[in-house]
């Protein structure tokens, strides 16, 4: 179901029959579309599932590959292992800064959430610096919010919603340009001003990105609630977050994530300096 934001901006809205938005979903969303993002826009070679599966297989292999050198009965069967060894070690650093990056972000995330669970508006930038985006993506979450106390397990209803969320987005040709080479990721979060998280959030409380770019709006929403806020107000205009365990929150600014995600060089494109 589509509707129309301020400024005639068409956004997609995406129900759900539950009246409350555990706060764990709202991490797995936002990390699942952040995934399809760098995947569509070709900032990795696979699913981030696929590559964060092979990234722990290969630090595995290493530890393994350590003892057998160790264990190795021939000098043939020693050089066979340091060969395969060398060959892992190189896989591992190809992808360790980007698994870093991700990990230290997934960590932000998380933190930023348990703080406070009723966040509305998240915005993922692809592009040099978020004053120059390439791609948009804006999330908004309409529902009340019940505080998932610091689990972020996984469950059915996560899986549903970011099923559908991807489908959307690739609908609306998410996804459909690509840079030329490797850029950056960057996550906004607007939540209240005195939260302090400074080793993972610095507050933006003027950003604005440019208004030629036009974004990928998802609206996630509850059905049996009719809650009667705009979805998506202007940047000059906060919402109101509510929760289940928390009142109205007026000063409300947009915090920028330190953990940057960089895509990883291909071979096929000329890499940024």
């Amino acid at each position: 179901m589509e509707e129309k934001g301020e400024g005639e901006t068409d956004f997609t809205v995406i129900e759900t029959a539950s009246d409350t938005l555990d706060s764990s979903i709202k991490f797995h969303l936002v990390t699942d579309i952040l995934g399809f993002v760098l995947f569509m826009h070709q900032q990795i070679p696979s699913l981030l599932q696929d590559l964060t599966l092979e990234f722990d297989e290969l630090n595995t292999e290493f530890a393994e590959l350590e003892t057998a050198i160790v264990q190795a009965e021939t000098c043939s069967l020693r050089r066979n292992h340091a060969s395969r060894k060398r060959e892992v070690r190189m896989g591992i650093r190809r992808l360790e800064k980007l698994m870093n990056t991700i990990s230290s972000f997934r960590t932000a995330l998380q933190l930023m959430i348990t703080e406070f669970p009723a966040i509305q508006r998240v915005i993922l930038i692809l592009g040099s610096s978020p004053l120059r985006p390439l791609n948009v993506y804006e999330l908004n979450f309409s529902c009340e919010t019940a505080a998932s106390g610091g689990e972020f397990t996984r469950n059915r209803v996560a899986e549903t919603l970011s099923k559908k969320a991807i489908r959307v987005l690739v609908s609306k040709g998410a996804g459909s340009s690509s840079s030329a080479g490797p850029t950056k990721l960057f996550l906004f979060v607007e939540a209240p001003s005195s939260i302090n998280l400074h080793l993972h959030f610095l507050p933006k409380r003027d950003f604005r990105y440019s208004k030629k770019i036009v974004p990928f709006k998802v609206r996630f929403s509850c059905r049996t609630k009719n809650l009667e806020r705009e979805a998506c107000a202007d940047d000059t205009h906060p919402t109101k977050a509510i929760t289940s365990h928390s009142s109205n929150v007026d000063d409300v600014i947009w915090f920028q994530c330190r953990h940057i995600i960089k895509g990883l060089a291909s071979r096929a494109s000329p890499t940024e300096e």
